[in-house]
């Protein structure tokens, strides 16, 4: 099985995304998962640009807190011009960060040489054979990403070729094929891949981003050419549209293809893996993610579901399992009444197909679905109306009522803008003295926004009851869709929320012309949720 070294961008290239920003902590977490799934370099970042990223490489070698597989890359740029490589303040940089390897990215492009850098195409050659020469002398490892290889090949072939000639003559252990502008399509790359692993004898590397929607693509076809590493980011983000998502391309080319990239008992925790990576960059995992998004394995339709449940492979490429992805069949009118009742019997195994319990959820989906309810995405609520269906509903607690006052924005600077009053009863006998049926609880709490205020005082009145089972338990998701758009402000919405306990993660849906109302309807189904699922470990089933 041949060999693919697996080289991760996320905590340098991923941290140019739009919107996410690393803390030291958030990039030492993130290390250490993507060195526990067997990726073999993590680019950690610049130590000369970035004080945060000298921080982060200290941590590790200072030998108290060593990676178990991988190896850390400081990545840098060739000597500047007019200077040699020694006397470069961010090349010496790279040493004083303590890795033992490096990545130096230099020109391939004439254009960006004269244009850009503004230096001459014989100038440039000699600062990548310096640059590299210089770290090699002090490094084990260092390698060369070729900058706008693809494009500097298609307008000038000979020099982008002599760009790579020149880390060779330095010393360069490997050289790597950046597609920087994303444009370059999988036969361009095939070809030219395959002639520059013909010419060179040292390992080629493939670089992809994503501007054409075809990094993974491009990435996978690289290697069938003859590249033996590939770059990218872990969950895919990265400057503009991204870069190539290496939670598709690592099973792409060791399920599909049989190359080896990690340790084959790593790869059921690459969706654990991937959901991590994006708890800790603070986004969200793009649901329809291959392989690794929440609906990956998500069957709807009725006969599709069926078809599934006789033989997996009639519409599953791969085990789910083997990725550590799970199947899931959707709540929905379509999706029929053979898929209600396999979920419905994980936790109540004495209803029949035809049974008039069976019927009346049957019809209770199809009424609350023309209400505007989606349970498809919203299954936690799905499962607590078919305990009131089967008269197997414990309240817990009950909204009596609840009043939002919102100050007005335009004459105060205050974040904490809206004060909820709730009063809800209690009368889950198991939380309550034994002399008590119930007991009612007014609180009050401010937030940003009514449904902040509504979360913090739902939460307030519950905690002298509940304070173990929600202390964990926060919102992760927040989304409101109009339903009846024609009727203007009149319209209906329909709010879902994404809940989680750390551990396992649900979603409830609230409907209704109020969007105050809405949402507390989906919270209230939040939390009901999470106390029974921590009763009855069933209705896990119904969270993910």
């Amino acid at each position: 099985m041949k060999k693919i070294t697996i080289f991760d961008s996320t905590l340098r290239d991923g941290a140019q995304a739009e919107g996410i920003s690393f803390s030291v902590t958030d990039k030492i977490k993130i290390a250490r998962e993507l060195d526990a799934i067997g990726v073999d370099y993590i680019e950690a970042g610049n130590p000369g640009s970035n004080p945060k990223d000298l921080e982060f490489f200290r941590h590790f070698t200072g030998g108290e807190n060593p990676l178990r597989h991988a190896k850390l890359i400081a990545f840098g740029s060739t000597r500047r011009k007019g200077i040699s490589a020694k006397d470069d303040a961010n090349v010496n940089a790279l040493l004083e960060s303590g890795a033992d390897a490096a990545c130096i990215f230099g020109k391939s492009w004439d254009f960006h040489v004269t244009d850009i850098l503004g230096a001459t195409l014989d100038e440039n050659l000699e600062m990548i054979r310096d640059t590299i020469a210089f770290l090699k002398t002090r490094m084990s490892e260092v390698m060369f990403d070729a900058e706008h290889f693809f494009d500097g090949y298609k307008k000038n072939p000979e020099y982008a070729l002599a760009s790579l000639a020149a880390a060779r003559d330095g010393g360069a252990d490997a050289l790597v094929l950046c597609d920087t502008n994303g444009g370059a399509f999988p036969g361009e790359i095939f070809d030219i891949v395959k002639e520059v692993a013909a010419k060179f004898d040292l390992p080629v590397g493939i670089h992809a981003h994503n501007d054409c929607e075809m990094a993974v693509a491009n990435s996978v076809i690289a290697v069938e050419a003859g590249a033996t590493q590939v770059q990218g980011t872990f969950t895919g983000f990265g400057e503009r549209c991204g870069n190539a998502n290496l939670s598709a391309i690592i099973p792409n080319l060791q399920l599909k293809k049989g190359y080896s990239c990690i340790l084959p008992e790593q790869m059921q925790n690459l969706t654990r893996a991937a959901r991590f990576v994006s708890e800790v960059a603070n986004t969200s995992l793009n649901r329809r993610a291959a392989y690794v998004g929440q609906t990956a394995f998500a069957h709807k339709g009725g006969m599709h579901i069926d078809a599934v449940a006789k033989n997996p492979q009639s519409f599953e490429h791969i085990d789910p399992q083997a990725v550590g992805n799970a199947r899931r069949t959707l709540m929905s009118e379509v999706a029929g009444r053979s898929t209600l009742l396999k979920k419905i019997q994980e936790v109540r195994p004495d209803i029949a197909r035809n049974s008039a319990e069976m019927s009346k959820i049957m019809d209770k989906l199809k009424e609350q679905e023309h209400k505007g309810y989606q349970f498809e995405g919203a299954e936690s609520s799905f499962a607590l109306k078919i305990r009131r269906v089967l008269d197997d509903y414990i309240p817990l607690f009950e909204l009596i009522k609840f009043k939002i006052i919102s100050e007005d924005m335009a004459s105060t600077s205050e974040t904490e803008n809206s004060t909820a009053l709730v009063k809800i009863r209690v009368d889950d006998e198991t939380v309550l003295p034994k002399s008590e049926k119930f007991i009612d609880v007014i609180t009050a709490e401010e937030g940003n926004g009514p449904v902040a205020a509504l979360d913090r005082a739902l939460r307030k009145a519950l905690e002298g009851f509940y304070h173990d089972q929600l202390a964990a338990v926060r919102l992760t998701d927040y989304k409101v869709r109009v339903l009846d758009s024609n009727d203007a402000t009149d319209s209906r919405v329909r709010v879902l929320i994404e809940s989680t306990d750390g551990v396992r993660k649900w979603s409830t849906v609230g409907v209704s012309a109020n969007v105050v109302e809405a949402s507390w309807e989906a919270l209230m189904d939040s939390i009901k949720f999470k106390l029974i699922m921590d009763r009855d470990e069933r209705y896990a089933v119904f969270a993910y």
